[in-house]
Protein backbone atom coordinates (compact mmCIF):
# COMPACT_ATOMS: atom_id res chain seq x y z
CA UNK A 1 0.00 0.00 0.00
CA UNK A 2 1.47 3.39 -0.48
CA UNK A 3 0.48 6.58 1.81
CA UNK A 4 0.83 9.73 1.51
CA UNK A 5 0.90 12.17 4.74
CA UNK A 6 1.00 15.57 4.55
CA UNK A 7 0.90 18.82 6.96
CA UNK A 8 3.50 20.50 9.56
CA UNK A 9 5.25 23.69 10.28
CA UNK A 10 5.07 22.84 14.30
CA UNK A 11 6.37 20.24 15.98
CA UNK A 12 2.86 19.79 16.95
CA UNK A 13 1.99 18.91 13.31
CA UNK A 14 4.94 17.10 13.11
CA UNK A 15 4.91 14.44 15.51
CA UNK A 16 1.59 13.46 15.04
CA UNK A 17 2.40 12.87 11.25
CA UNK A 18 5.43 10.51 12.37
CA UNK A 19 3.76 8.69 15.17
CA UNK A 20 0.75 7.69 12.21
CA UNK A 21 3.56 6.80 9.94
CA UNK A 22 5.53 4.59 12.42
CA UNK A 23 2.25 3.15 13.13
CA UNK A 24 1.55 2.42 9.83
CA UNK A 25 4.35 0.50 9.27
CA UNK A 26 3.90 -1.84 12.52
CA UNK A 27 0.94 -2.83 10.92
CA UNK A 28 2.12 -3.11 7.32
CA UNK A 29 5.79 -3.52 6.82
CA UNK A 30 5.94 -3.07 3.33
CA UNK A 31 4.05 0.10 3.24
CA UNK A 32 5.39 3.23 1.32
CA UNK A 33 4.79 6.16 2.90
CA UNK A 34 5.78 9.68 1.53
CA UNK A 35 5.82 13.04 3.36
CA UNK A 36 4.71 16.36 1.64
CA UNK A 37 5.63 19.67 3.65
CA UNK A 38 6.26 23.13 2.95
CA UNK A 39 10.20 24.19 1.92
CA UNK A 40 11.82 25.97 4.69
CA UNK A 41 9.62 24.59 7.70
CA UNK A 42 10.23 22.44 10.25
CA UNK A 43 9.10 19.06 8.64
CA UNK A 44 11.54 19.44 6.15
CA UNK A 45 14.33 18.54 8.76
CA UNK A 46 12.20 15.99 11.29
CA UNK A 47 10.95 13.89 8.77
CA UNK A 48 14.47 12.67 6.98
CA UNK A 49 15.71 12.35 10.87
CA UNK A 50 12.90 10.15 11.33
CA UNK A 51 13.94 8.07 8.19
CA UNK A 52 11.17 8.72 5.92
CA UNK A 53 10.82 10.71 2.59
CA UNK A 54 9.67 14.19 1.93
CA UNK A 55 9.14 16.35 -1.03
CA UNK A 56 8.49 19.69 -0.42
CA UNK A 57 6.25 22.67 -1.83
CA UNK A 58 6.55 26.02 -1.28
CA UNK A 59 3.43 27.00 0.33
CA UNK A 60 3.08 29.68 2.47
CA UNK A 61 0.40 31.13 5.35
CA UNK A 62 -1.20 34.53 4.16
CA UNK A 63 0.27 37.30 5.93
CA UNK A 64 -2.83 39.02 7.52
CA UNK A 65 -0.75 42.57 8.37
CA UNK A 66 0.26 43.21 5.22
CA UNK A 67 -2.25 42.12 2.06
CA UNK A 68 0.37 43.36 -1.00
CA UNK A 69 2.51 40.60 0.18
CA UNK A 70 0.09 38.02 -0.23
CA UNK A 71 0.34 37.93 -4.44
CA UNK A 72 3.40 36.44 -3.65
CA UNK A 73 1.57 33.81 -1.57
CA UNK A 74 -0.97 33.43 -4.22
CA UNK A 75 1.86 32.53 -6.66
CA UNK A 76 3.72 29.78 -4.46
CA UNK A 77 0.20 28.51 -3.88
CA UNK A 78 -0.79 28.06 -7.10
CA UNK A 79 3.13 26.29 -8.14
CA UNK A 80 2.29 24.25 -4.85
CA UNK A 81 -0.84 22.80 -6.40
CA UNK A 82 0.66 22.18 -9.56
CA UNK A 83 3.86 20.41 -7.53
CA UNK A 84 1.01 18.24 -5.50
CA UNK A 85 -0.97 17.40 -8.57
CA UNK A 86 2.31 16.09 -10.15
CA UNK A 87 3.27 13.91 -6.52
CA UNK A 88 0.08 12.14 -6.60
CA UNK A 89 0.51 11.28 -10.26
CA UNK A 90 3.65 10.04 -9.92
CA UNK A 91 3.13 8.17 -6.67
CA UNK A 92 -0.17 6.88 -7.21
CA UNK A 93 -1.21 7.04 -3.17
CA UNK A 94 -4.21 4.72 -1.81
CA UNK A 95 -4.87 7.33 0.63
CA UNK A 96 -3.76 10.94 1.62
CA UNK A 97 -3.39 11.59 5.23
CA UNK A 98 -3.49 15.60 6.43
CA UNK A 99 -2.95 16.29 9.86
CA UNK A 100 -3.06 20.13 9.15
CA UNK A 101 -0.50 22.95 7.93
CA UNK A 102 0.62 24.65 4.95
CA UNK A 103 0.67 21.77 3.10
CA UNK A 104 -1.55 19.56 3.52
CA UNK A 105 -4.03 21.72 1.84
CA UNK A 106 -2.89 21.58 -1.65
CA UNK A 107 -2.11 17.82 -1.65
CA UNK A 108 -5.13 16.95 -0.03
CA UNK A 109 -7.24 19.01 -2.40
CA UNK A 110 -5.26 17.06 -5.23
CA UNK A 111 -5.18 13.72 -3.92
CA UNK A 112 -9.39 14.15 -3.81
CA UNK A 113 -9.38 15.88 -7.44
CA UNK A 114 -7.81 12.18 -8.30
CA UNK A 115 -10.42 9.78 -6.44
CA UNK A 116 -7.77 8.92 -3.65
CA UNK A 117 -9.50 8.87 -0.32
CA UNK A 118 -8.88 11.17 2.22
CA UNK A 119 -8.20 11.46 6.16
CA UNK A 120 -7.79 14.63 8.46
CA UNK A 121 -6.19 14.46 11.80
CA UNK A 122 -6.96 17.47 14.01
CA UNK A 123 -4.96 17.99 17.02
CA UNK A 124 -6.66 21.22 19.18
CA UNK A 125 -9.73 21.93 20.21
CA UNK A 126 -10.72 24.69 18.03
CA UNK A 127 -10.23 23.33 14.24
CA UNK A 128 -7.56 24.28 12.07
CA UNK A 129 -8.55 26.66 8.90
CA UNK A 130 -6.89 24.39 6.86
CA UNK A 131 -8.75 21.27 7.94
CA UNK A 132 -11.68 23.15 8.10
CA UNK A 133 -11.50 23.42 4.26
CA UNK A 134 -10.73 19.77 3.49
CA UNK A 135 -13.64 18.16 5.95
CA UNK A 136 -16.32 18.24 3.26
CA UNK A 137 -14.22 15.71 1.14
CA UNK A 138 -12.51 13.83 3.66
CA UNK A 139 -13.62 10.23 4.79
CA UNK A 140 -12.91 10.60 8.33
CA UNK A 141 -11.60 12.68 10.55
CA UNK A 142 -9.84 11.58 13.45
CA UNK A 143 -10.01 14.72 16.49
CA UNK A 144 -8.21 14.84 19.90
CA UNK A 145 -11.18 16.82 21.88
CA UNK A 146 -14.95 16.29 22.45
CA UNK A 147 -17.89 18.48 20.55
CA UNK A 148 -16.00 19.26 17.20
CA UNK A 149 -19.25 18.43 15.64
CA UNK A 150 -19.14 22.26 15.67
CA UNK A 151 -16.04 22.69 12.93
CA UNK A 152 -16.76 18.94 10.51
CA UNK A 153 -19.94 16.65 10.05
CA UNK A 154 -21.00 14.91 12.88
CA UNK A 155 -20.95 11.25 10.77
CA UNK A 156 -17.37 11.96 9.98
CA UNK A 157 -15.97 12.41 13.29
CA UNK A 158 -13.55 10.07 15.28
CA UNK A 159 -12.56 10.19 18.91
CA UNK A 160 -9.00 9.36 18.71
CA UNK A 161 -6.67 12.20 20.85
CA UNK A 162 -3.01 12.76 19.57
CA UNK A 163 -0.11 10.61 18.89
CA UNK A 164 2.41 11.47 21.43
CA UNK A 165 5.93 10.20 22.54
CA UNK A 166 6.04 6.11 24.10
CA UNK A 167 8.56 6.87 25.80
CA UNK A 168 6.75 8.45 28.36
CA UNK A 169 4.81 6.01 29.53
CA UNK A 170 5.43 4.18 32.72
CA UNK A 171 6.95 7.31 34.41
CA UNK A 172 6.32 6.16 37.84
CA UNK A 173 8.27 3.53 37.95
CA UNK A 174 11.14 5.87 37.08
CA UNK A 175 10.89 8.14 40.14
CA UNK A 176 13.74 6.59 42.00
CA UNK A 177 16.22 6.56 39.45
CA UNK A 178 14.89 10.46 38.32
CA UNK A 179 15.41 11.84 41.49
CA UNK A 180 19.17 10.46 41.76
CA UNK A 181 19.61 11.77 37.66
CA UNK A 182 18.28 15.31 38.31
CA UNK A 183 20.17 15.23 42.28
CA UNK A 184 16.70 16.23 44.13
CA UNK A 185 15.16 14.67 47.50
CA UNK A 186 12.36 12.66 47.06
CA UNK A 187 10.97 14.46 50.25
CA UNK A 188 10.37 17.64 48.37
CA UNK A 189 7.93 18.86 46.10
CA UNK A 190 9.09 19.64 41.99
CA UNK A 191 7.88 22.27 39.68
CA UNK A 192 8.71 21.17 35.86
CA UNK A 193 8.58 24.12 33.30
CA UNK A 194 8.66 23.54 30.24
CA UNK A 195 9.34 26.37 27.80
CA UNK A 196 9.61 24.49 24.19
CA UNK A 197 12.67 23.57 22.24
CA UNK A 198 13.11 27.34 21.20
CA UNK A 199 11.42 28.56 24.42
CA UNK A 200 8.80 30.36 25.87
CA UNK A 201 9.20 34.03 26.20
CA UNK A 202 6.71 34.92 28.44
CA UNK A 203 6.93 31.66 30.75
CA UNK A 204 10.86 32.35 30.95
CA UNK A 205 10.25 35.98 32.20
CA UNK A 206 8.09 34.83 34.51
CA UNK A 207 10.17 32.51 36.46
CA UNK A 208 12.95 34.52 36.18
CA UNK A 209 10.62 37.72 37.91
CA UNK A 210 9.57 35.04 40.63
CA UNK A 211 13.37 33.69 41.07
CA UNK A 212 13.33 35.23 44.76
CA UNK A 213 9.85 33.46 45.92
CA UNK A 214 10.71 29.88 44.31
CA UNK A 215 14.21 30.08 45.75
CA UNK A 216 12.86 30.77 49.18
CA UNK A 217 10.59 28.31 49.16
CA UNK A 218 11.61 24.41 49.72
CA UNK A 219 10.00 23.67 46.30
CA UNK A 220 12.71 22.07 43.79
CA UNK A 221 12.17 23.17 39.91
CA UNK A 222 13.50 21.73 36.62
CA UNK A 223 13.28 25.19 34.53
CA UNK A 224 13.54 24.32 30.46
CA UNK A 225 14.33 27.64 28.99
CA UNK A 226 14.60 26.56 25.41
CA UNK A 227 17.99 27.51 23.57
CA UNK A 228 17.27 31.44 22.95
CA UNK A 229 17.05 31.79 26.89
CA UNK A 230 18.99 29.52 28.75
CA UNK A 231 22.18 31.86 29.39
CA UNK A 232 19.53 34.91 30.77
CA UNK A 233 18.07 32.12 32.74
CA UNK A 234 21.00 30.81 33.92
CA UNK A 235 22.70 33.88 34.89
CA UNK A 236 19.82 35.78 36.87
CA UNK A 237 19.54 31.83 38.51
CA UNK A 238 22.97 31.96 39.57
CA UNK A 239 22.93 34.61 41.76
CA UNK A 240 20.47 32.69 44.00
CA UNK A 241 22.93 29.71 44.11
CA UNK A 242 19.82 27.65 44.78
CA UNK A 243 20.81 23.60 44.54
CA UNK A 244 17.38 22.97 44.24
CA UNK A 245 16.94 24.51 40.57
CA UNK A 246 18.01 23.29 37.77
CA UNK A 247 17.83 25.61 34.58
CA UNK A 248 18.79 23.64 30.98
CA UNK A 249 17.76 25.10 27.67
CA UNK A 250 17.24 20.71 26.62
CA UNK A 251 15.75 18.01 28.86
CA UNK A 252 17.23 14.85 27.78
CA UNK A 253 15.49 12.67 29.62
CA UNK A 254 11.41 14.10 29.82
CA UNK A 255 10.72 10.98 31.24
CA UNK A 256 12.65 11.58 34.75
CA UNK A 257 11.04 15.09 34.60
CA UNK A 258 7.70 14.12 33.99
CA UNK A 259 8.10 10.93 36.59
CA UNK A 260 9.14 13.55 39.54
CA UNK A 261 6.90 16.60 38.36
CA UNK A 262 4.39 17.23 41.05
CA UNK A 263 3.44 20.27 39.26
CA UNK A 264 3.55 21.32 35.58
CA UNK A 265 3.94 24.75 33.92
CA UNK A 266 3.57 24.72 30.26
CA UNK A 267 2.43 26.57 26.97
CA UNK A 268 -1.02 24.90 25.79
CA UNK A 269 -0.02 22.80 22.30
CA UNK A 270 -1.84 20.25 21.66
CA UNK A 271 1.12 17.49 22.40
CA UNK A 272 2.25 18.81 25.70
CA UNK A 273 -1.40 18.77 26.48
CA UNK A 274 -2.21 15.24 25.20
CA UNK A 275 0.58 13.97 27.29
CA UNK A 276 -0.25 15.75 30.20
CA UNK A 277 -3.59 13.88 30.26
CA UNK A 278 -2.15 10.46 29.84
CA UNK A 279 0.07 11.23 32.73
CA UNK A 280 -2.59 12.24 34.63
CA UNK A 281 0.17 15.11 36.06
CA UNK A 282 -1.65 18.45 37.17
CA UNK A 283 -0.65 21.59 35.16
CA UNK A 284 -0.98 25.53 34.83
CA UNK A 285 -1.06 26.28 31.20
CA UNK A 286 0.30 29.63 29.70
CA UNK A 287 -1.39 30.08 26.07
CA UNK A 288 0.87 31.58 23.17
CA UNK A 289 -0.93 34.32 22.14
CA UNK A 290 1.20 34.13 18.90
CA UNK A 291 -0.48 31.32 17.56
CA UNK A 292 -3.14 31.22 14.62
CA UNK A 293 -6.74 31.53 15.59
CA UNK A 294 -5.58 31.45 19.35
CA UNK A 295 -6.12 27.66 19.35
CA UNK A 296 -3.45 27.35 22.49
CA UNK A 297 -6.44 29.37 24.68
CA UNK A 298 -8.99 27.45 23.35
CA UNK A 299 -6.96 24.05 24.35
CA UNK A 300 -6.55 25.45 27.89
CA UNK A 301 -10.39 25.98 28.51
CA UNK A 302 -11.01 22.41 27.28
CA UNK A 303 -9.57 21.22 30.57
CA UNK A 304 -10.51 24.37 32.71
CA UNK A 305 -14.18 23.79 31.84
CA UNK A 306 -13.52 20.31 33.01
CA UNK A 307 -11.55 21.57 35.88
CA UNK A 308 -8.46 19.38 34.55
CA UNK A 309 -5.98 22.08 34.23
CA UNK A 310 -5.60 26.21 35.89
CA UNK A 311 -5.13 28.76 33.18
CA UNK A 312 -3.22 31.73 33.28
CA UNK A 313 -2.89 34.00 30.37
CA UNK A 314 -0.06 35.11 28.83
CA UNK A 315 -0.63 38.92 30.10
CA UNK A 316 -0.99 38.02 33.23
CA UNK A 317 1.89 35.63 33.70
CA UNK A 318 4.69 37.73 34.92
CA UNK A 319 2.77 39.16 37.76
CA UNK A 320 0.86 36.07 39.11
CA UNK A 321 2.61 32.82 37.69
CA UNK A 322 5.03 32.24 40.05
CA UNK A 323 2.78 33.03 42.84
CA UNK A 324 -0.22 30.66 41.89
CA UNK A 325 2.37 27.62 41.16
CA UNK A 326 3.72 28.07 44.92
CA UNK A 327 0.06 28.24 46.27
CA UNK A 328 -0.77 25.28 44.25
CA UNK A 329 1.75 23.00 44.98
CA UNK A 330 1.45 22.95 48.46
CA UNK A 331 -2.53 22.03 48.38
CA UNK A 332 -2.31 18.27 47.72
CA UNK A 333 -6.02 17.79 47.59
CA UNK A 334 -6.40 20.60 44.86
CA UNK A 335 -3.26 18.54 42.80
CA UNK A 336 -4.90 15.18 43.39
CA UNK A 337 -8.18 16.66 42.33
CA UNK A 338 -6.66 17.81 38.94
CA UNK A 339 -4.49 14.70 38.26
CA UNK A 340 -7.58 12.80 38.65
CA UNK A 341 -9.98 14.85 36.25
CA UNK A 342 -7.01 15.66 33.57
CA UNK A 343 -6.54 11.98 33.75
CA UNK A 344 -10.24 11.31 33.16
CA UNK A 345 -9.18 13.07 29.48
CA UNK A 346 -6.86 10.28 28.53
CA UNK A 347 -6.95 8.42 25.00
CA UNK A 348 -4.87 5.88 24.32
CA UNK A 349 -2.93 4.08 21.47
CA UNK A 350 -4.35 7.25 19.56
CA UNK A 351 -1.70 6.59 16.05
CA UNK A 352 -2.61 3.11 16.10
CA UNK A 353 -6.54 3.92 16.30
CA UNK A 354 -6.07 6.63 13.81
CA UNK A 355 -4.25 3.71 11.51
CA UNK A 356 -6.85 1.59 12.25
CA UNK A 357 -9.23 4.10 10.59
CA UNK A 358 -6.97 4.51 7.79
CA UNK A 359 -7.33 0.70 6.66
CA UNK A 360 -11.09 0.77 7.20
CA UNK A 361 -11.01 3.27 4.27
CA UNK A 362 -8.78 1.56 1.99
CA UNK A 363 -10.35 -1.88 2.48
CA UNK A 364 -13.98 -0.09 1.68
CA UNK A 365 -12.58 1.58 -1.32
CA UNK A 366 -11.22 -1.57 -2.73
CA UNK A 367 -14.46 -3.01 -2.15
CA UNK A 368 -16.76 -0.01 -3.38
Amino acid sequence: MKYIISGGGTGGHIFPAISIANAIKRQDPFAEILFVGAIGRMEMERVPQAGYPIEGLPVRGFDRKNLLKNVSVIIDLLKSTRKAKKIIAAFKPDIAIGVGGYASAPTLKAASNVGVPTLLQEQHSYAGVTNKLLAARASKICVAYEGMEKFFPAEKIILTGNPVRQDLFAVAPKAREAYEFFGFDPAKKTILIVGGSLGARTINRSIKEGLQSLAGSDVQCIWQTGKLYVTEAREAAASFRNSNMIVTDFVTRMDYAYAIADLVISRAGASSISELCLLAKPVILVPSPNVAEDHQTKNALALVNRDAAVMIRDADAEKSLVHKALELIENDPALEQLSKNIAQLAQRNSADRIVDEVFKIIEQRKNF
